[in-house]
């Protein structure tokens, strides 16, 4: 059976463990590098929720690698310090999952 991690900063950390998921935490953004490069390897590993801020600072071939996998999907967190608005954080992840942007009028 696959895992459904979370990968998150230490702030955010506590909700998530009380939810029930297995969380690491990180410091900084420069430590999930090798993290992830760990977790693509582990053979449990099904859903990876990322820190939004952890993914950009992954080197674009670990990025490419994870697009053309299968398992595991990482999906991104937003980040608590950036104040993005829901519609747009949504609008990316549809891009990003099916390559369109859909837009629905009122």
């Amino acid at each position: 059976m696959y895992k459904c991690m979370v990968v998150t900063d230490p702030e955010t950390a506590p909700g998530f463990r009380m939810a029930g998921v297995e969380v690491i935490e990180l410091e900084t953004p420069d430590e999930a590098e090798k993290l992830v490069i760990k977790l693509l390897h582990r053979d449990d590993t099904g859903v990876i929720a990322m820190n939004e801020d952890f993914i950009e600072k992954l080197d674009h071939r670990i990025m490419e690698r994870i697009e053309r996998s299968y398992r595991p999907i990482i999906i991104p967190i937003p980040s608590a310090k950036k104040q993005s608005d829901r519609e747009n954080y949504i609008d990316r992840l549809l891009r990003r999952a099916i390559g369109y942007n859909i837009v629905v009028r009122r």
